[in-house]
Order: C-alpha cells, then sequence, then structure tokens
C-alpha cells in the first residue's frame, strides 16, 4: 500500500474500524505527491473533538481503585493514541519532501499506535465504558497544527508527547496493579516499551535532520512551539533509563531531570 493513501485514510475517514485496520501488505513509498493540510480529522461523530472544558479530566491515580475511574481513563489513553495516530498521517501528508526512511519508519510506529489504541478501547469496554460514551479533547491534535517541518514534529510528538509518556505509562501501571487490574498494568508496560522505541525513532531523525553544529537539546527546544516547553516533556516520576535506552544522551536527560527536581 502506498504510504500516501493510508495517510490519507487515517486522516479522512469517519470510521474508527478504518482508521485502526492493520495493514498486512508492505507499504511503498513511489507516490508521495504533494502537501496536503488537514485542520481536523474526520471522526464519527461521538469520537469528534468537544467543546473546550466539556471533555472529563484524567482521574488522578489515588482514584484507580474504582473500576469506573479506570475505564475513564483508558477512554482519555485510547483518544491520546488515536491522536498521536492522526498526527503522524497529516505529518506524512504534510511533508511528503520528508526522507523516505523517515516516512517507511513512521508507519511501524502508527502501527504501534492503532494497536494501542485498541487495547485501551477494549479495556474500557471490559471495565464498561464504550469509547465514545464520553466527550475526547483535542488537545495532541491542537498543538500539531503548529507543526511547520518534520522537526517541529520530532521536538513536539515524539520527544514531548511520547517522551513523557515513558513516566506516565509506569505510574499508571503501578497505579492499576495497586488497584489489583493486573490486565491494565500488563497493557501499559507494553505500551511503555513501545514508547521507547518511538521514542528512538525520534531521537535518531532529529540527529539526522538536524544542523550538525546543533546539540540534540539545541535542536529539541528550538523547535518546540509554545505552549510545548521542554518541561512538558517529563512526568512525575523520571524514568532515566528508559530514556537512555531510547537513545537520549545522558546531557539530554540531565536537563529533563532538571525539571523533576524542581517539581
Amino acid at each position: 500500500m502506498e504510504i500516501r493513501e493510508w495517510a490519507w485514510r487515517i486522516v479522512a475517514s469517519g470510521s474508527l474500524e478504518e482508521k485502526l485496520q492493520p495493514v498486512r501488505e508492505p507499504f511503498t513509498d513511489h507516490a508521495p505527491g504533494t502537501a496536503l493540510v488537514f485542520l481536523q480529522p474526520a471522526r464519527p461523530a461521538n469520537l469528534r473533538f468537544a467543546r473546550r472544558r466539556t471533555a472529563p479530566a484524567m482521574p488522578s491515580l489515588s482514584a484507580m481503585h474504582d473500576p469506573a475511574k479506570r475505564a475513564v481513563a483508558h477512554h482519555i489513553m485510547a483518544n491520546h493514541e488515536l491522536q498521536a495516530l492522526e498526527v503522524m498521517a497529516r505529518t506524512l501528508l504534510m511533508f511528503p519532501d520528508a526522507p523516505s526512511d523517515f516516512r517507511l519508519g513512521m508507519t511501524w510506529v502508527m502501527a504501534d499506535e492503532q494497536k494501542h489504541t485498541r487495547m485501551h478501547v477494549e479495556r474500557a469496554r471490559v471495565l464498561g465504558l464504550e469509547f465514545g460514551d464520553l466527550p475526547v479533547n483535542c488537545y495532541i491534535w491542537k498543538k500539531s497544527l503548529a507543526f511547520a517541518n518534520v522537526l517541529d514534529y520530532l521536538a513536539g510528538l515524539p520527544l514531548v508527547f511520547e517522551g513523557r509518556n515513558l513516566d506516565h505509562t509506569l505510574e499508571f501501571a503501578d497505579a492499576f496493579s495497586q488497584a489489583g487490574d493486573e490486565r491494565s498494568s500488563v497493557l501499559m508496560r507494553t505500551v511503555h516499551r513501545d514508547e521507547i522505541e518511538h521514542v528512538r525513532f525520534g531521537v535518531d531523525w532529529l540527529r539526522r535532520l538536524k544542523p550538525a553544529e546543533w546539540s540534540d537539546w539545541q535542536a529539541f527546544t528550538t523547535h518546540l512551539h509554545f505552549p510545548l516547553k521542554a518541561e512538558k516533556a517529563v512526568g512525575d516520576v523520571f524514568q532515566r533509563e528508559a530514556r537512555l535506552a531510547a537513545g537520549m544522551t545522558e546531557d539530554f536527560v540531565r536537563e529533563l531531570d532538571a525539571f523533576t527536581q524542581r517539581k
């Protein structure tokens, strides 16, 4: 399947099933086409972005003993994963001149995002909540509208959103385990392992595409657009080893860790 065709389907289809349908055949990038810009993704009516402040907030970790709160958490995380998938597809359509190796690499990251979305949707269902029963926000998608080039994307999504998830996944895994929900805990640890590889992909391509004289940190911070800031790339419990496993340098990890120390 051509990458452009798949990316178009993910952004332009109003069917959740089509967005999440795995592709078994090899991808090709023979016809990347001209740049296309989507201001919002098509979605089924029950998953369209809600008005500001109408989607539920993430329940606190201390509330995870309540199955209904765990269901809400999985519902919110399913929407996060779906937004990440849609932003990645939008990036492929916006920047058809990006290196073909980058574009092909994005396809396996996106396949993981599809998998993560399906996992959270199923877990929420088991806990009594169908995906789309609650309003969903557009936070990740909205922030992606400021991405003007591939380096902006790399700084914003893999290194901020997925980087922060290196912490959040284990925070939730521990909270679910303490609540006796080992299925949810295993799910989060699976996502954590995948996120290490996603962040590694972002770090690798940041290095390949940045000016040679820039450090990784300079490239990262230069390509962040307010309100995305470097401090948003960390959670409450800093996972140093996961970041090193993802290919970040000691200096880069030290800069990030400084934000958790201030917390």
